[in-house]
């Protein structure tokens, strides 16, 4: 399965339900926030008790990114790889690797 078909699906299941009224980008923004908040809470206190409750909240994420991104027209998978080129341009492999210090001390 693609991105794509992912997206379709998305795309009908939000139609069928007739949500798509309330997807403004700020209400999805608003939403991914709070289910990023969900999953950091299964990691609280440690290691979570459930890995399907991590990958709920995860999948939870990624479905309202999905939704925002196709809202302001933006392709997931080009936006995920021009940041990455930004950020390889940032944290050079042969200066980065192992340390965790931002850019701008490396």
């Amino acid at each position: 399965m693609t991105i794509e078909h992912v997206q379709q699906e998305l795309r009908a299941f939000v139609a069928e339900r007739d949500w798509a009224q309330f997807h403004s980008p700020e209400n999805l923004a608003k939403s991914i926030s709070i289910e990023a908040a969900e999953l950091l809470e299964e990691f609280q206190w440690g290691e979570p008790g459930d890995p399907q409750n991590v990958r709920d909240e995860l999948a939870d994420v990624l479905t309202y990114c999905l939704l925002l991104a196709e809202r302001i027209g933006a392709d997931p998978i080009e936006i995920v790889r021009s940041k990455l080129a930004k950020t390889r341009a940032k944290y050079p492999a042969d200066t980065a690797r192992g340390r965790s210090a931002k850019y701008d001390q490396l």
